[in-house]
Protein backbone atom coordinates (compact mmCIF):
# COMPACT_ATOMS: atom_id res chain seq x y z
CA UNK A 1 0.00 0.00 0.00
CA UNK A 2 1.38 3.40 -0.96
CA UNK A 3 1.06 6.27 1.48
CA UNK A 4 1.81 9.06 -0.97
CA UNK A 5 -0.23 12.29 -0.83
CA UNK A 6 -2.13 11.35 -4.00
CA UNK A 7 -3.65 8.35 -2.22
CA UNK A 8 -4.74 10.27 0.87
CA UNK A 9 -7.67 12.57 1.51
CA UNK A 10 -7.51 15.82 3.41
CA UNK A 11 -8.75 15.59 7.01
CA UNK A 12 -10.19 18.39 9.09
CA UNK A 13 -9.06 19.53 12.54
CA UNK A 14 -12.06 19.38 14.86
CA UNK A 15 -10.99 22.56 16.65
CA UNK A 16 -9.79 25.02 14.00
CA UNK A 17 -11.29 23.39 10.87
CA UNK A 18 -7.93 23.42 9.07
CA UNK A 19 -7.78 20.79 6.32
CA UNK A 20 -4.66 18.85 5.31
CA UNK A 21 -3.45 15.38 4.38
CA UNK A 22 -1.02 15.89 7.29
CA UNK A 23 -3.78 15.89 9.90
CA UNK A 24 -4.67 12.48 11.32
CA UNK A 25 -8.38 11.77 11.51
CA UNK A 26 -7.64 9.33 14.34
CA UNK A 27 -6.16 12.17 16.39
CA UNK A 28 -8.84 14.59 15.26
CA UNK A 29 -6.73 17.70 15.77
CA UNK A 30 -3.74 19.45 14.20
CA UNK A 31 -0.42 20.10 15.92
CA UNK A 32 -1.10 23.81 16.36
CA UNK A 33 -4.31 23.13 18.30
CA UNK A 34 -2.55 20.55 20.46
CA UNK A 35 -0.13 23.28 21.51
CA UNK A 36 -2.54 26.24 21.75
CA UNK A 37 -5.77 24.53 22.86
CA UNK A 38 -4.23 21.65 24.76
CA UNK A 39 -7.06 20.70 27.11
CA UNK A 40 -9.68 20.71 24.35
CA UNK A 41 -7.35 18.77 22.03
CA UNK A 42 -6.66 16.13 24.69
CA UNK A 43 -10.37 15.52 25.18
CA UNK A 44 -10.63 14.64 21.49
CA UNK A 45 -7.41 12.60 21.30
CA UNK A 46 -8.19 10.62 24.45
CA UNK A 47 -11.25 9.11 22.80
CA UNK A 48 -8.90 7.27 20.45
CA UNK A 49 -6.43 6.48 23.21
CA UNK A 50 -9.11 4.95 25.46
CA UNK A 51 -10.39 2.86 22.55
CA UNK A 52 -7.00 1.31 21.90
CA UNK A 53 -6.01 0.88 25.55
CA UNK A 54 -9.27 -0.93 26.24
CA UNK A 55 -8.88 -3.05 23.09
CA UNK A 56 -5.63 -4.47 24.48
CA UNK A 57 -6.86 -4.59 28.08
CA UNK A 58 -4.31 -2.03 29.25
CA UNK A 59 -4.75 0.47 32.09
CA UNK A 60 -6.19 3.55 30.37
CA UNK A 61 -4.35 6.25 32.34
CA UNK A 62 -1.62 6.17 35.02
CA UNK A 63 -3.49 5.55 38.32
CA UNK A 64 -3.39 8.47 40.78
CA UNK A 65 -5.41 7.08 43.69
CA UNK A 66 -5.17 9.13 46.88
CA UNK A 67 -3.15 7.25 49.51
CA UNK A 68 -2.34 4.57 46.93
CA UNK A 69 1.01 2.77 46.80
CA UNK A 70 3.57 4.64 44.69
CA UNK A 71 5.61 2.74 42.10
CA UNK A 72 7.98 5.54 41.08
CA UNK A 73 10.09 3.57 38.59
CA UNK A 74 9.20 5.86 35.69
CA UNK A 75 7.78 9.26 34.81
CA UNK A 76 4.20 8.05 35.29
CA UNK A 77 4.69 7.73 39.05
CA UNK A 78 1.61 5.50 39.33
CA UNK A 79 -0.22 5.63 42.65
CA UNK A 80 -2.10 2.36 42.96
CA UNK A 81 -5.20 1.67 45.01
CA UNK A 82 -6.11 -1.88 46.07
CA UNK A 83 -6.34 -4.11 42.99
CA UNK A 84 -5.16 -1.41 40.58
CA UNK A 85 -2.55 -2.10 37.90
CA UNK A 86 0.09 0.37 36.71
CA UNK A 87 0.13 2.03 33.28
CA UNK A 88 2.74 -0.52 32.11
CA UNK A 89 0.50 -3.39 33.36
CA UNK A 90 3.44 -4.92 35.21
CA UNK A 91 2.84 -3.56 38.72
CA UNK A 92 -0.20 -4.25 40.91
CA UNK A 93 -1.44 -3.40 44.40
CA UNK A 94 -2.29 -6.75 45.99
CA UNK A 95 -3.45 -6.63 49.60
CA UNK A 96 -1.78 -3.24 50.02
CA UNK A 97 1.55 -4.54 48.79
CA UNK A 98 3.21 -3.37 45.58
CA UNK A 99 3.78 -6.52 43.52
CA UNK A 100 5.90 -6.48 40.37
CA UNK A 101 4.42 -9.07 38.04
CA UNK A 102 7.52 -8.72 35.85
CA UNK A 103 10.30 -6.26 35.13
CA UNK A 104 12.25 -6.49 38.37
CA UNK A 105 15.63 -8.06 39.08
CA UNK A 106 14.09 -11.55 39.19
CA UNK A 107 11.81 -11.79 36.16
CA UNK A 108 11.13 -9.97 32.90
CA UNK A 109 8.72 -10.23 29.97
CA UNK A 110 10.76 -10.41 26.78
CA UNK A 111 11.61 -12.27 23.61
CA UNK A 112 14.98 -12.30 21.86
CA UNK A 113 16.70 -13.11 18.60
CA UNK A 114 20.13 -12.82 16.99
CA UNK A 115 20.62 -9.93 14.57
CA UNK A 116 23.71 -10.07 12.28
CA UNK A 117 25.96 -7.02 12.53
CA UNK A 118 25.92 -4.36 11.33
CA UNK A 119 22.20 -3.94 12.11
CA UNK A 120 19.69 -1.22 11.21
CA UNK A 121 20.02 0.16 14.75
CA UNK A 122 19.80 3.97 14.94
CA UNK A 123 23.30 4.03 16.44
CA UNK A 124 24.82 1.82 13.72
CA UNK A 125 26.37 4.74 11.78
CA UNK A 126 28.34 5.66 14.91
CA UNK A 127 28.77 2.55 17.09
CA UNK A 128 31.52 -0.11 17.30
CA UNK A 129 29.25 -2.70 15.66
CA UNK A 130 28.84 -0.67 12.49
CA UNK A 131 32.06 1.34 12.29
CA UNK A 132 35.66 1.34 13.54
CA UNK A 133 34.55 3.39 16.56
CA UNK A 134 36.05 2.10 19.79
CA UNK A 135 38.44 -0.37 18.16
CA UNK A 136 40.23 -2.30 19.62
CA UNK A 137 38.94 -1.81 23.17
CA UNK A 138 35.23 -2.06 22.39
CA UNK A 139 35.14 -3.70 18.95
CA UNK A 140 36.54 -6.92 17.51
CA UNK A 141 37.06 -5.43 14.05
CA UNK A 142 38.56 -2.23 12.68
CA UNK A 143 35.34 -1.56 10.78
CA UNK A 144 31.84 -3.12 10.75
CA UNK A 145 31.69 -6.33 12.82
CA UNK A 146 30.65 -8.57 9.93
CA UNK A 147 30.32 -12.16 11.14
CA UNK A 148 29.29 -11.12 14.65
CA UNK A 149 25.77 -10.77 16.02
CA UNK A 150 23.69 -8.63 18.32
CA UNK A 151 21.49 -10.28 20.95
CA UNK A 152 18.32 -8.24 20.39
CA UNK A 153 15.99 -8.28 23.40
CA UNK A 154 12.41 -7.09 22.89
CA UNK A 155 10.70 -6.10 26.18
CA UNK A 156 6.93 -6.60 26.22
CA UNK A 157 5.73 -3.43 27.96
CA UNK A 158 6.02 0.35 27.67
CA UNK A 159 5.82 3.45 29.85
CA UNK A 160 4.48 5.56 26.96
CA UNK A 161 1.39 5.04 24.79
CA UNK A 162 2.44 6.31 21.37
CA UNK A 163 -0.46 6.40 18.94
CA UNK A 164 2.08 6.09 16.09
CA UNK A 165 3.85 3.08 17.69
CA UNK A 166 6.06 1.19 15.25
CA UNK A 167 6.27 -1.91 17.51
CA UNK A 168 2.71 -2.08 18.82
CA UNK A 169 2.77 -5.89 19.10
CA UNK A 170 4.06 -5.50 22.67
CA UNK A 171 0.49 -4.67 23.70
CA UNK A 172 -0.42 -8.33 23.16
CA UNK A 173 2.89 -9.65 24.45
CA UNK A 174 2.46 -8.01 27.84
CA UNK A 175 -0.43 -10.44 28.45
CA UNK A 176 0.80 -13.52 26.58
CA UNK A 177 4.47 -13.74 27.52
CA UNK A 178 5.88 -15.78 30.39
CA UNK A 179 8.33 -14.03 32.74
CA UNK A 180 11.93 -15.23 32.72
CA UNK A 181 14.95 -14.43 34.90
CA UNK A 182 18.00 -12.45 33.71
CA UNK A 183 20.01 -15.67 33.51
CA UNK A 184 18.03 -16.73 30.42
CA UNK A 185 19.56 -13.85 28.48
CA UNK A 186 23.00 -14.38 29.98
CA UNK A 187 22.95 -17.98 28.72
CA UNK A 188 21.74 -16.79 25.30
CA UNK A 189 25.04 -14.95 24.70
CA UNK A 190 26.98 -16.87 22.04
CA UNK A 191 30.68 -16.79 21.22
CA UNK A 192 29.89 -14.64 18.18
CA UNK A 193 27.73 -12.19 20.17
CA UNK A 194 29.48 -8.85 20.53
CA UNK A 195 26.59 -6.77 21.89
CA UNK A 196 23.21 -6.91 23.61
CA UNK A 197 20.49 -4.38 22.81
CA UNK A 198 17.33 -3.85 24.86
CA UNK A 199 14.34 -2.35 23.03
CA UNK A 200 10.60 -2.96 22.82
CA UNK A 201 7.91 -1.80 23.84
CA UNK A 202 10.42 -0.02 25.96
CA UNK A 203 13.03 -1.26 28.43
CA UNK A 204 12.14 1.67 30.72
CA UNK A 205 9.15 -0.35 31.96
CA UNK A 206 11.51 -3.17 33.00
CA UNK A 207 14.65 -1.17 33.68
CA UNK A 208 15.50 -3.16 36.82
CA UNK A 209 15.55 -6.37 34.79
CA UNK A 210 17.71 -4.85 32.03
CA UNK A 211 20.19 -3.63 34.62
CA UNK A 212 20.37 -7.11 36.13
CA UNK A 213 21.08 -8.58 32.69
CA UNK A 214 23.67 -5.87 32.08
CA UNK A 215 25.52 -6.70 35.27
CA UNK A 216 25.65 -10.37 34.27
CA UNK A 217 27.04 -9.31 30.89
CA UNK A 218 29.79 -7.26 32.56
CA UNK A 219 30.65 -10.24 34.74
CA UNK A 220 30.79 -12.56 31.73
CA UNK A 221 32.95 -10.15 29.73
CA UNK A 222 35.43 -9.85 32.58
CA UNK A 223 35.58 -13.59 33.23
CA UNK A 224 36.00 -14.51 29.55
CA UNK A 225 38.19 -11.47 28.76
CA UNK A 226 35.97 -10.55 25.86
CA UNK A 227 34.04 -7.62 24.38
CA UNK A 228 30.32 -7.58 25.16
CA UNK A 229 28.68 -4.19 24.73
CA UNK A 230 25.32 -3.51 26.41
CA UNK A 231 22.96 -0.99 24.80
CA UNK A 232 19.51 0.45 25.44
CA UNK A 233 17.00 1.88 22.96
CA UNK A 234 14.48 3.74 25.11
CA UNK A 235 12.17 6.71 25.51
CA UNK A 236 14.31 7.69 28.51
CA UNK A 237 11.39 7.83 30.94
CA UNK A 238 12.86 5.60 33.66
CA UNK A 239 13.54 6.94 37.13
CA UNK A 240 16.86 8.87 37.03
CA UNK A 241 18.31 6.82 39.89
CA UNK A 242 17.78 3.63 37.87
CA UNK A 243 19.06 5.26 34.68
CA UNK A 244 22.30 6.14 36.44
CA UNK A 245 22.90 2.40 36.94
CA UNK A 246 22.04 1.84 33.29
CA UNK A 247 24.53 4.51 32.26
CA UNK A 248 27.30 2.92 34.31
CA UNK A 249 26.75 -0.46 32.64
CA UNK A 250 26.73 1.07 29.15
CA UNK A 251 29.87 3.06 30.02
CA UNK A 252 31.87 0.07 31.22
CA UNK A 253 30.81 -2.25 28.41
CA UNK A 254 31.36 0.15 25.50
CA UNK A 255 27.63 0.27 24.82
CA UNK A 256 25.33 3.19 24.16
CA UNK A 257 22.00 4.55 25.37
CA UNK A 258 19.83 5.50 22.43
CA UNK A 259 17.07 7.85 23.54
CA UNK A 260 14.06 8.37 21.34
CA UNK A 261 13.30 12.08 21.61
CA UNK A 262 9.79 11.79 20.25
CA UNK A 263 8.82 15.44 20.81
CA UNK A 264 10.20 18.48 22.56
CA UNK A 265 7.07 20.23 23.81
CA UNK A 266 5.55 18.36 26.74
CA UNK A 267 2.01 19.11 25.54
CA UNK A 268 2.74 17.39 22.24
CA UNK A 269 4.28 14.42 24.03
CA UNK A 270 1.19 14.00 26.21
CA UNK A 271 -0.99 14.12 23.10
CA UNK A 272 0.99 11.72 20.92
CA UNK A 273 2.57 9.52 23.61
CA UNK A 274 0.11 9.64 26.51
CA UNK A 275 2.42 11.06 29.16
CA UNK A 276 5.12 13.62 30.02
CA UNK A 277 8.65 13.69 28.57
CA UNK A 278 10.21 15.51 31.54
CA UNK A 279 12.26 12.49 32.66
CA UNK A 280 13.49 12.01 29.08
CA UNK A 281 15.17 15.40 29.00
CA UNK A 282 16.43 15.16 32.57
CA UNK A 283 18.05 11.79 31.80
CA UNK A 284 19.55 13.16 28.58
CA UNK A 285 21.34 15.82 30.61
CA UNK A 286 22.52 13.33 33.23
CA UNK A 287 23.87 10.84 30.69
CA UNK A 288 25.41 13.70 28.74
CA UNK A 289 27.59 14.56 31.73
CA UNK A 290 29.38 11.22 31.28
CA UNK A 291 30.21 11.55 27.57
CA UNK A 292 33.65 13.01 28.26
CA UNK A 293 34.50 10.03 30.49
CA UNK A 294 34.48 7.64 27.52
CA UNK A 295 35.30 9.47 24.29
CA UNK A 296 36.29 6.37 22.27
CA UNK A 297 32.72 5.60 21.18
CA UNK A 298 29.37 7.39 21.67
CA UNK A 299 27.68 6.81 25.02
CA UNK A 300 24.55 8.78 24.14
CA UNK A 301 22.62 8.73 20.86
CA UNK A 302 19.30 10.45 20.10
CA UNK A 303 16.68 9.86 17.42
CA UNK A 304 13.40 11.46 16.31
CA UNK A 305 10.64 10.04 14.11
CA UNK A 306 9.60 12.66 11.56
CA UNK A 307 5.79 12.44 11.61
CA UNK A 308 4.27 14.60 8.84
CA UNK A 309 2.22 17.46 10.26
CA UNK A 310 3.23 16.81 13.87
CA UNK A 311 7.00 16.38 14.20
CA UNK A 312 8.56 18.91 11.86
CA UNK A 313 11.27 21.57 11.83
CA UNK A 314 10.20 23.41 14.97
CA UNK A 315 10.35 20.28 17.14
CA UNK A 316 13.64 19.14 15.59
CA UNK A 317 15.12 22.61 16.07
CA UNK A 318 14.29 22.58 19.79
CA UNK A 319 15.52 19.01 20.26
CA UNK A 320 18.76 19.64 18.36
CA UNK A 321 19.40 22.85 20.29
CA UNK A 322 18.92 20.96 23.57
CA UNK A 323 21.29 18.17 22.49
CA UNK A 324 23.92 20.63 21.27
CA UNK A 325 23.79 22.42 24.62
CA UNK A 326 24.76 19.13 26.28
CA UNK A 327 27.44 18.12 23.78
CA UNK A 328 27.52 18.89 20.03
CA UNK A 329 29.10 15.49 19.32
CA UNK A 330 25.94 13.58 20.32
CA UNK A 331 24.85 11.53 17.27
CA UNK A 332 21.31 12.43 16.18
CA UNK A 333 19.30 10.26 13.81
CA UNK A 334 16.23 11.59 11.97
CA UNK A 335 13.94 8.68 11.11
CA UNK A 336 11.44 8.44 8.28
CA UNK A 337 7.88 7.73 9.45
CA UNK A 338 5.68 4.89 8.23
CA UNK A 339 1.94 4.93 9.09
CA UNK A 340 1.31 2.45 11.89
CA UNK A 341 -1.01 1.54 14.75
CA UNK A 342 -3.64 4.28 15.42
CA UNK A 343 -2.04 6.92 13.21
CA UNK A 344 -2.28 5.01 9.95
CA UNK A 345 -3.77 7.79 7.84
CA UNK A 346 -0.74 10.03 7.29
CA UNK A 347 1.76 9.96 4.42
CA UNK A 348 5.29 8.72 4.89
CA UNK A 349 7.97 11.34 5.50
CA UNK A 350 8.98 13.25 2.38
CA UNK A 351 12.59 13.78 1.29
CA UNK A 352 12.03 17.53 1.58
CA UNK A 353 10.77 17.16 5.17
CA UNK A 354 13.82 15.09 6.14
CA UNK A 355 16.25 17.45 4.42
CA UNK A 356 14.75 20.53 6.09
CA UNK A 357 15.03 18.86 9.48
CA UNK A 358 18.60 17.76 8.75
CA UNK A 359 19.64 21.31 7.87
CA UNK A 360 18.01 22.86 10.92
CA UNK A 361 19.57 20.26 13.25
CA UNK A 362 22.97 21.02 11.75
CA UNK A 363 22.33 24.74 12.17
CA UNK A 364 21.93 24.20 15.93
CA UNK A 365 25.52 22.96 16.08
CA UNK A 366 25.19 19.17 16.10
CA UNK A 367 28.13 17.49 14.40
CA UNK A 368 26.87 13.94 13.78
CA UNK A 369 23.46 13.82 12.10
CA UNK A 370 22.05 11.02 9.95
CA UNK A 371 18.77 10.25 8.20
CA UNK A 372 17.44 6.74 8.87
CA UNK A 373 14.85 4.59 7.06
CA UNK A 374 15.71 6.38 3.81
CA UNK A 375 13.87 3.71 1.82
CA UNK A 376 10.60 5.05 3.27
CA UNK A 377 11.11 8.61 2.09
CA UNK A 378 8.73 9.73 -0.67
Amino acid sequence: MCFSPSNLNKKKCQLCSKESIEISEKLGVCKECILTQHQEAMEIINKTRVKYREKYNLTVTPPKTAKGLVCGDCVNNCRLGEGEVGFCNLVKNINQKLVRLAGDEKNGLFSFYYDPLPTNCVASPFCPGGTSSGYPKYSYVDGPEIGWNNLAVFYQACTFDCLFCQNHQYRKGVHLSKPDPPEVLDKAVRKDTSCICFFGGDPAAQIRHTNAVGLLALKRAKKEERILRVCWETNGSAKPELMRKTTEIAMKSGGSIKIDTKTFDDELNRALCGTSNKFTYFNLKEIGKRIKDRPETPLLVASTLLIPGYIDEDQVEKIADFLASINPSIPYSLLAFYPAFAIDDLPTTSKEHAERCFKIAKKQGLENISIGNKHLLR
